[in-house]
């Protein structure tokens, strides 16, 4: 661990190893499969030493998910768009990893190959048998459990006219996600919920939280015909409060932060970083923080987190470094039209205090973490993995320890576990 008596800058101290479970192969009996060296060497886990919760991780679904997690109770037609989205074309792809999981070889490399194996080579990507074994190697307390495919096919329905696909969609996800998630206590499944209809948003969110859902996931973008902070959705909140389950905002599509002309600059095109077309690229990035600053000043400026002061609110994968210039300029904006604006002189907390009560963050490892919690205030970041998406890097964890290294060690400790347990509350069990 890296801690000073002064909280000044911090020393490292000697990893104990620990041992680490093979959950798939031991629950099927097959641990003698591996090599000897395998099933007697202690493993180091990729943390150490302290505690900490990881706020943003995924599952990575295929074609066969509902099918092979809800065994056929979901709509024909709900199933069918789903899988519309995993083309013919890659069933070798994902024949050849189901292989792979299942190669002795391949998996006593596990340890080794952690944090390089990313998407769906990834430990418990999708089989759900072995996704302890990931956790005890990522040594992780807990982990936020989001989609993948679920989380951009459920914003893109969002501002469609199939409202049943809408609702049925998010409500067949989230049983596979916590259907996922029974495997291991630490995991912690997010259910998403609609916001497109003022009516049937408060029954999606019911059954999300009786179904076991630990977060709820709302979209950060506005819905097509109302506002985030319509007072109708105070139902939705009003549960989540009750139930001591947070809102979560988390990224979503691309290209949905920019027009399209963007891309129309007399240019060649640009490939994502995975080669492809459908992830963020340098410009699409910048613009991420567009949607939750309008999510949050929405439910800050028109009294949602007043009305509702134990609601906390999570911001997952959309950066932080945007969150200290952000808090100043709602304070600025508060300051210049409370003299006229009834719903500001509603408030009996400056914008920027809702913030420290209320929302909690995750920055993005590349982004200056340290520098983010001197200027925000030490109660609002939080550490995510983002794994298995390639996205998080190889090396989240190192990127962190050295962004904040300097700062105080209760600091340190809040960011790691403090602020992602009070986001959490009594949905954080371990």
């Amino acid at each position: 661990m890296v801690r000073s008596s002064g909280g000044g800058v911090r020393e490292s101290t000697p990893r104990a190893a620990v041992p680490v479970r093979i959950a798939r192969f031991a629950a099927r009996g097959e641990a003698s499969m591996l090599p000897a060296s395998f099933r007697e060497q202690p493993i180091m886990a990729y943390i150490e030493g302290r505690v900490v919760h990881d706020a943003d991780a995924h599952v990575m679904e295929t074609g066969e998910w509902f099918r092979m997690l809800l065994d056929g109770t979901v709509d024909e037609r709900i199933d069918a768009h789903f899988r519309a989205g995993f083309r013919d074309a890659d069933s070798e792809f994902y024949a050849e990893i189901e292989r792979l999981q299942s190669d002795p070889e391949h998996r006593a490399k596990d340890a080794e190959e952690l944090m390089a194996r990313k998407n769906h080579h990834a430990i418990g990507a999708f089989l759900r048998e072995d996704r302890p074994a990931a956790l005890d190697l990522l040594g992780v307390s807990s982990q936020l459990l989001f989609t993948s495919r679920g989380n951009v096919l459920l914003e893109s329905l969002e501002h469609g006219d199939d409202l049943d696909l809408l609702y049925g969609t998010a409500s067949a996800s989230n049983r596979a996600q916590v259907e996922y998630s029974r495997v291991d206590s630490r995991l912690l499944p997010v259910g998403y919920v609609p916001l497109a209809d003022l009516e049937r948003a408060p029954v999606a969110a019911a059954e999300a939280i009786q179904m076991g859902c630990s977060a709820l996931l709302v979209p950060a973008e506005c819905p097509r015909r109302h506002a985030t902070s319509h007072v109708a959705l105070d139902k939705v909140w009003a549960q989540a409060q009750e139930a001591g389950t947070p809102v979560l905002f988390h990224v979503g599509v691309a290209d949905r932060v920019l027009p399209k002309s963007h891309k129309v600059n007399g240019l060649p095109d640009v490939p994502d970083f995975h080669g492809g077309d459908e992830n963020f690229r340098s410009i699409s990035y910048m613009s991420i923080p567009s949607m939750p600053m309008q999510a949050l000043s929405l439910m800050i400026l028109d009294g949602v987190l007043e009305r509702f002061p134990q609601l906390m609110v999570g911001v997952i994968e959309l950066g932080a470094v945007w969150v200290p210039g952000f808090m100043r300029q709602l304070d600025a904006a508060f300051e210049a039209f409370s003299r006229h604006e009834e719903r500001l002189q509603d408030l009996k907390l400056k914008p920027s205090e809702y913030i420290n009560r209320q929302v909690r963050v995750t920055p993005y490892p590349t982004e200056p973490t340290g520098w983010i919690i001197e200027q925000a205030g030490e109660d609002i970041c939080m550490f995510s993995s983002d794994y298995p998406h390639v996205e998080g890097g190889r090396n989240p964890y190192g990127r962190f320890e050295r962004s904040t290294e300097g700062l105080p060690a209760e600091a340190i400790d809040k960011f790691y576990e403090g602020n992602f347990a009070s986001l959490m509350g009594s949905q954080l069990t371990v």
